[in-house]
């Protein structure tokens, strides 16, 4: 069986930690649903409350157990992530880099959902009346590293074609 590399596990572990101590640090400033403006009309930290899913899918939803069954879904995917990213061949940095920002941002969110039944979202983006979905930094992450498996996908990054004769 193969196992994370370091750089892998180290990735992730950064992402994981960095993710924790700031939505700690908007647990213990920001009251929920409270804001504190960054940059005027672009960024606020908002302190929210996710139930839901990703992009708070779901959260409007109730229904017995709800947070450990997406707390369930979440830990199948992230196995399943981290078995992909286990079965990577070397060569494939971008593809392993993407892969362990996301099993760093999914573990991040899997924390909030078994510690606290929720996630905790504060970054909060918008332009007059549009804003969009507030997110943390786990998200950040994961949003980074599906970008960095599609242009892996897209043969950017891989090097190894161009060193064949």
């Amino acid at each position: 069986m193969k196992r994370l590399s370091a750089a892998t596990l180290g990735t992730s572990g950064a992402i994981i930690a960095l993710d924790q101590v700031t939505k700690a640090l908007v647990r213990a400033y920001v009251p929920v649903h409270a804001s504190r403006t960054i940059i005027p009309d672009l960024l606020d930290l908002t302190h929210v409350q996710n139930s839901g899913a990703a992009f708070g899918i779901l959260s409007a939803v109730s229904f017995p157990h709800k947070a450990a069954v997406i707390a369930l879904v979440s830990t199948i995917a992230l196995v399943s992530i981290a078995a992909f990213a286990a079965g990577l061949s070397p060569h494939q940095r971008l593809a392993r880099f993407g892969l362990a920002l996301i099993l760093g941002g999914a573990a991040g969110n899997l924390i909030d959902r078994l510690t606290a039944g929720v996630v905790v979202d504060f970054v909060d983006v918008y332009w007059r009346q549009y804003h969009f979905w507030a997110f943390n930094v786990a998200d950040s992450a994961i949003t980074v590293g599906v970008i960095g498996m599609m242009l892996d996908m897209l043969g950017i990054g891989n090097h190894r074609d161009a060193a064949a004769p």
